[in-house]
């Protein structure tokens, strides 16, 4: 610790940490085992994690970084407008909005002040992506979207439930704006569960813990400080710069551009990402609440032993420029800002990676794939449907392994759906789920395949809402490494037409059609041995699917893809 303490602070430090991390991690499983939409239920797209009533954080659970980074601001737009002196026992605050604290409209925050008696002694707080809150395409997803209007019900910071129970307008005006009232209820409960589960631990916890409970939560801050900036004491100064680009708000659109300086000097660190695009008219724009995880994904990966609050953001200063693609203006569509902030994540990696190469240390960018899919429509009885998954890609290798095949990386996180929930679900048949085998970036650690799956409409009609990265650009190799192969996804009609998709597409299918999507793979690191390096030189990775053997996960003997 860079200060004295007092003994009896110190001696509590450790059960502390142990508690309140064990307390945000069994509110995370609370909330996945009550949730009702897939999206969270299998694929684990929520987070929970506990501030003290300043809005600093406190704990988080292991989960899904991209939400917990955004909780941060989402308690302070709460905070912003129900300071802590005007907040109630019992009280739920509610919030979607990007310019208050939100992301995108899909990911609802729910903040709740816990009490000891009269005493504020904390807050808990939940964000989960709910599988519909309106807009212009079932799922609230819209890949054509362009401005937030279009994406779904916008909701500032308000108060959904008090000590008597949610408030019967609130409740009103959020189910009549969904497609899906059940659900969205039913996940916002699970929300409530959540939150009800971390302040009666966090009661136990404050009350055990005695009269030092503040003190030693701020030495806990203090000390995830102390060890951000020895981490980074240790790694010789410089600056370094990296550059990605998404592929566009559609087809024949430009790439986007994301672009990093990250400025290393003494303790501390800058990440500014000057020169990134100016926002753009889709969905790609990602709000200064969503780029914040980001920045905290890789401020934990300095010191991971450090306790998991907010003190390792202390050494660092983030700069995002007004109006541009990672900070826009009001009325931006943001709908798609997973696919930026997973790129901008690279970025900083990969910026990071030419500082920590000459150690032989770092990692290669990874695919910064997040494929979400929103699927809907109508069965031939008239029976509505509708689920959302997100599909892993490759990680990125690095210097002493290959990377990982088919996993959800750097922010994501998010679980694979099971085949047999989706067909449970939907009138689908998910006839493949598999590796895609060679798409990884050649080199000395070869970067991680994507996977490839593909899914059979079986009945009626309904809409695609696809949004894919990666069509037109590759997770780019680190230290002379190859770069991963590209995604790809297309229609194959009943009729036998093939129709590709762009990175943001939104279209219609009947049974019988056939969606095939396949994810990119992960950068390599350092240069292959030379007869692999002449031999990828005559034979370069291909992005299509039938140069890019797949290994069966959940294969289907009954159809080969083409």
């Amino acid at each position: 610790m860079s200060t004295a303490l007092d003994p009896a602070v110190a001696l509590r430090m450790e059960p502390l940490r142990l508690a309140l991390q064990g307390a945000a991690d069994r509110m995370q499983s609370a909330m996945m085992r009550a949730a009702v939409s897939t999206i969270a239920r299998e694929g684990g797209d929520c987070a929970a994690a506990l501030f003290l009533p300043d809005g600093r954080l406190l704990a988080q659970a292991r989960s899904l970084p991209l939400l917990l980074g955004s909780l941060i601001p989402a308690v302070a737009g709460v905070l912003a407008r129900f300071p802590a002196g005007v907040m109630r026992s019992g009280d739920v605050y509610l919030l979607n909005d990007p310019w208050s604290g939100g992301t995108h409209l899909p990911d609802i925050a729910l903040v709740h002040p816990v009490f000891d008696g009269r005493e504020l002694i904390a807050l808990a707080a939940t964000s989960l992506h709910h599988q519909d809150v309106g807009g212009m395409a079932p799922g609230s997803i819209p890949p054509d979207a362009t401005e937030i209007h279009q994406e779904g019900l916008r909701l500032p910071p308000v108060r959904w439930r008090d000590a008597a129970g949610v408030l019967p307008d609130i409740d009103a005006i959020l189910a009549a704006n969904t497609r899906t009232p059940t659900n969205l209820r039913g996940d916002l409960e699970a929300q409530w569960t959540a939150l009800a589960q971390g302040a009666r631990e966090l009661r136990q916890i404050a009350r055990h813990t005695g009269e030092r409970f503040a003190a030693v939560c701020d030495a806990l801050l203090a000390q995830s400080a102390d060890m951000t900036r020895a981490a980074l004491a240790a790694v010789p100064d410089g600056e370094w710069h990296w550059h990605d680009a998404l592929d566009g708000a559609g087809e024949g659109s430009e790439p986007i551009a994301i672009a990093v300086r990250l400025h290393k000097q003494g303790e501390a660190i800058t990440l500014d990402f000057e020169g990134s695009a100016p926002q753009v008219r889709g969905p790609l724009n990602a709000s200064a609440a969503a780029m914040l995880s980001a920045a905290l994904f890789f401020m934990r990966t300095l010191a991971p032993q450090a306790p998991n609050n907010a003190g390792c953001l202390a050494p660092l200063t983030l700069r995002l420029p007004p109006g541009s693609v990672v900070n826009p203006d009001w009325p931006a569509a943001v709908n798609a800002r997973t696919a930026t902030v997973k790129l901008a994540c690279n970025a900083i990696l990969g910026a990071w990676a030419q500082a920590m190469g000459t150690q032989g240390q770092g990692v290669a960018p990874h695919a910064g794939v997040a494929t979400v899919l929103a699927l809907s429509g109508t069965r031939g009885d008239g029976r509505r449907w509708m689920f959302t998954e997100i599909i892993a890609s490759g990680a990125g290798a690095s210097a002493t392994a290959p990377g990982r095949a088919g996993v959800s990386t750097d922010v994501g996180n998010a679980r694979n759906t099971p085949i047999e929930v989706i067909e449970a679900e939907a009138p689908i048949r998910v006839l493949q789920y598999a590796i895609r085998r060679g798409s990884g970036g050649a080199g000395a650690q070869a970067g991680g395949d994507g996977v490839r799956r593909e899914y059979l409409l079986l009945d009626g009609e309904g809409w695609i809402a696809y949004r894919g990265e990666r069509h037109r650009s590759q997770a780019r190799g680190a230290q002379g490494g190859a770069a991963g192969a590209s995604a790809s996804a297309r229609l194959l009609h009943v009729d036998g037409r093939v129709q590709p998709l762009a990175a943001r597409s939104r279209v219609r299918w009947q049974a019988g059609d056939r969606l095939l999507i396949e994810t990119a793979g992960g950068g390599g690191w350092g240069a292959a041995a030379a007869d692999a390096a002449a031999a990828g030189a005559s034979s370069p990775p291909s992005t299509s699917s039938s140069s890019s053997p797949s290994s069966p996960l959940h294969p289907d003997p009954r159809q080969e893809c083409p």
